[in-house]
């Protein structure tokens, strides 16, 4: 049962709020509104753990927008880490974070004499590779852009670059996306106020790097600017760095994909905080709602300037600086993931890239022991039971979202059902088909650890974990309260 000390603050946000206890979902259309990406749920392993940067585990604070602690580089031939990524699907792994500006790379012949310096070896470089190939994933890399003097912006040189790619090219190493730069909008906060670009020299900078990755890697697709959009702020300070408009506007070459990043809250090491990550705030409607204001305002922005690109979020997780301990990788967590999951393919963005797949309190799974996080298992099912066709169906209780698309299989459809309630729902579905399969997502208490798929705890056997693990749900159109449902039709 749930604990009236977590329940007690949610039912005093609700004290004026009329919930329905009984919801009709219409679907009046099998016409697709949109389509996502087959590699839509995607994730990133922050440069900052592959190569053995600072990061945020053990971290109470932060310094430059990084953590405090420096980790050991990634193992990234671990068999358990494979499985999992593996029952994950086809996905883009993206290999970025605030360190990427600081990175050295081995082809660049005067690397460093610093000891202490941020390297991506040969034998990293290769073994990325080697588990992308293995694993079905397509590599997004966040390149060097470095430059932290204004008075070199403007005029960037790409020889660090050229040396990766050509590198790259050499030993057959595909690149499927690359970017310039992370969260250049954001230089002031992790760099200092003097390091910020204006947008007008970062697009001369973008033009010569598209210029080099199209001679030099002609089969990238290339990303930008990946700006950084804060909870009730966006892109924060007028005009200093609020510069994506300004920045596709003044942009001569083309983007394959305009891309941004999002994160809902803030985690307690964060030094600004414009929504905390709690309880109430993670399952508070309201705290949803940004995620799709900007979202509007980057489709507009893309629409007037690069309109042959695609929209995507290119990082985003729970809570900024590293998750928030224990409740980024609790159940608590499992609601907003599940909802921009949803949300995100409704208004148009094709692909989600979630920070982390591995490392910090926000992973899908635990750097430590290998163990899969509550948001992993809402991940596992969205790649099963939701296809690339996306439907259009509406919740008249904000507390109760709902989304749907086509299953993996033709004639057949799944309803994505959100209860951020404290009170179980009866739903009734119009113009759905026949009910097959439910896939319930419910766990002892927000704070769980564990959760449970139709009241089982989900464990790989031989290494797989598959659907039919679980028990069968009766067809009832009962939702319980607090959980993520997953309902398939025959349409």
């Amino acid at each position: 049962m749930f604990s009236s000390r977590l329940l007690r603050p949610l039912h005093q946000n609700r004290r004026n709020i009329r919930q329905n206890k009984s919801l009709v979902v219409h679907l009046n259309s099998t016409t697709p509104i949109t389509t996502i990406e087959p590699r839509y749920l995607s994730f990133s392993i922050d440069i900052s753990v592959l190569a053995g940067g600072f990061w945020w585990e053990g971290s109470q604070g932060t310094q430059r927008g990084l953590g405090t602690q420096r980790v050991e580089p990634l193992d990234l031939q671990q068999e358990k880490l494979d499985l999992l990524v593996q029952a994950l699907g086809a996905a883009y792994v993206r290999v970025g974070g605030s360190e990427a500006d600081n990175i050295h790379y081995f082809t660049t012949p005067s690397t460093t004499d610093n000891p202490e310096a941020l390297i991506v070896t040969q034998e990293m470089w290769h073994q990325l590779h080697d588990f992308c190939q293995r694993n079905e994933l397509g590599l997004m890399f966040t390149m060097k852009y470095g430059l932290f003097d204004r008075r070199q912006q403007g005029n960037w040189q790409a020889y660090e670059v050229k040396s990766l790619l050509e590198y790259s090219q050499a030993h057959g190493q595909n690149i499927d996306i690359c970017e310039l730069g992370n969260e250049l909008n954001a230089y002031w906060a992790f760099h200092g106020l003097t390091s910020q670009p204006s947008a007008k020299n970062l697009a001369k900078d973008y033009d010569v790097f598209i210029r080099c990755v199209r001679q030099y890697s002609p089969n990238s697709k290339i990303a930008g600017p990946g700006s950084a959009f804060w909870p009730r702020i966006g892109e924060a300070i007028k005009p200093f760095s609020n510069l994506s408009a300004s920045f596709l506007e003044s942009l001569e070459e083309s983007l394959d994909i305009v891309d941004w990043h999002y994160y809902p809250f803030q985690s307690s090491r964060s030094p600004v905080k414009t929504r905390s990550a709690s309880i109430s705030n993670l399952l508070s409607p309201n705290s949803l709602l940004d995620y799709e204001k900007y979202s509007r305002q980057l489709e507009k922005l893309r629409h007037q300037h690069q309109p042959n690109a695609q929209l995507w979020t290119g990082e985003t997780g729970s809570a900024q600086c590293g998750g928030q301990a224990k409740l980024s990788d609790r159940f608590a967590s499992c609601f907003w993931w599940a909802d921009q999951l949803g949300r995100g393919a409704k208004i148009g963005q094709k692909v989600m890239i979630r920070q982390s797949l591995i490392g910090g309190d926000y992973a899908l799974i635990n750097r430590q022991t290998l163990n899969p996080n509550p948001d992993y298992w809402v991940s596992w099912l969205w790649g099963k039971l939701m296809g690339e066709h996306v439907f259009d169906v509406q919740s008249d209780d904000p507390y109760v979202q709902v989304y749907c698309h086509s299953a993996k299989k033709a004639g057949k459809c799944t309803l994505l059902i959100i209860n951020m309630s404290a009170s179980p729902k009866i739903l009734q579905c119009n113009g759905f088909g026949s009910k097959k399969k439910r896939f319930e997502i419910t766990a002892d208490s927000l704070t769980s650890k564990k959760i449970r798929i139709n009241g089982l705890k989900p464990k790989f056997r031989n290494g797989k974990v598959k659907l039919k693990d679980f028990p069968k749900l009766s067809k009832l159109n009962l939702v319980s309260p607090y959980s993520i449902n997953f309902w398939c039709f025959t349409v």
